[in-house]
């Protein structure tokens, strides 16, 4: 099983995010704080991971976190702050919603989740001066590979990762050509190819490499 606590506080929320890679739809962020007792030896890094056994997590983690959040953050304001701050800001965004408050997070990566507060974007949610300061009055903690570490971040990516799959699914619908029912917005040969034949749609980030260099888009 995985580790519980990194710090000494009873309220430590986990953060991760999902579809950082994607040509199309949303990062999607989630935080978790899980009770002291939880325990749950299937629980890991979603990547490693079936989208089964994704799917039989997420009501558990669900019913048994003390509180969580998810949140999705779109092409266009994605291609606006770029998908790094994109990520941040979503876990960011999830942390505010979270109640009680956390009193210590840990997010999955290398880079402080406090680092870019305030972004001057013109799409999303727009922070206020009590919600920054709120952010940066809770000390958090960066961990390399953190989901495969630690119960509340492998909780937090497996809610990124089947809450941002039925976003997927659902504008599927919308665009069948592209197959985000199955590659998610993956750059697969398959979704680029269908971007090549049918162009973009405003799923699509534009900011992104989509296609080759030496092929354009029209």
């Amino acid at each position: 099983m995985l580790q519980k606590n990194f710090s000494k506080y009873l309220l430590e929320t986990g953060t991760d995010e999902a579809g950082r890679g994607c040509l199309a739809g949303p990062v999607t962020a989630a935080a978790v704080i899980l009770p002291a007792d939880f325990e749950n030896q299937i629980l890991n890094d979603s990547k490693q991971l079936s989208e089964k056994t994704r799917s039989l997590l997420k009501p558990v983690i669900e019913e048994q976190a003390v509180c969580f959040a998810v949140t999705h953050l779109l092409p266009d304001e994605i291609d606006e702050i770029n998908i790094l701050n994109a990520s941040m800001k979503g876990m960011q965004e999830c942390v505010l919603k979270l109640n009680p408050t956390p009193e210590f997070i840990i997010v999955d990566g290398n880079r402080s989740l406090n680092a870019k507060l305030g972004l001057k974007n013109t799409v999303g949610k727009q922070f206020t001066t009590a919600e920054i300061e709120l952010l940066k009055s809770i000390p958090n903690q960066s961990i390399i590979k953190g989901d495969a570490k630690f119960l509340s971040i492998a909780a937090a990516s497996v809610l990124a990762k089947t809450y941002r799959d039925e976003y997927m699914d659902l504008i599927h619908e919308e665009f069948p050509m592209y197959n985000w029912k199955k590659n998610k917005g993956y750059p697969t040969k398959e979704h680029r190819e269908a971007i090549k034949k049918y162009g973009t749609t405003k799923y699509h980030r534009m900011s992104f490499r989509l296609l080759p260099t030496q092929l354009e888009l029209f």
